[in-house]
């Protein structure tokens, strides 16, 4: 039950939105999570601010998931998801937050896990 949600400085198109979903689903291999429950959320024009300074292109990726992954796992995530929106979205990669939540109480469809 993996869910990913971005707040991201400028607007990003329906194309860009579908290619980092894409992306993002095939990266569930590095978290062994099941891609067909991956969910993604995108937060456009987000005002963010680092150091005190506004960013023009920033972003702050929240990874949540039923349970942990490990450290390793959450730094090849981290590089992957850098290199993603770096790539996709012009955004520095030291402009872009990635953190990690263990969920231990996730619920679907009517129960919890």
């Amino acid at each position: 039950m993996p869910f990913i949600d971005s707040k991201i400085t400028m607007k990003v198109s329906e194309e860009k939105r579908e290619v980092i979903r894409k992306a993002l689903g095939e990266s569930m291999t590095i978290l062994n999570k099941p891609a067909a429950f991956l969910m993604v959320g995108f937060e456009d024009n987000y005002d963010l601010a680092m150091g005190g300074k506004k960013l023009e292109k920033g972003a702050y990726v929240a990874v949540s998931l039923f349970g942990d992954g490990t450290k390793d796992a959450y730094e090849e995530m981290t590089a992957f998801i850098c290199d993603l929106y770096e790539r996709e979205l012009g955004i520095p990669k030291d402009a872009i937050y990635v953190t990690y939540h263990g969920v231990y109480n996730w619920g679907w469809n009517g129960t919890n896990f």
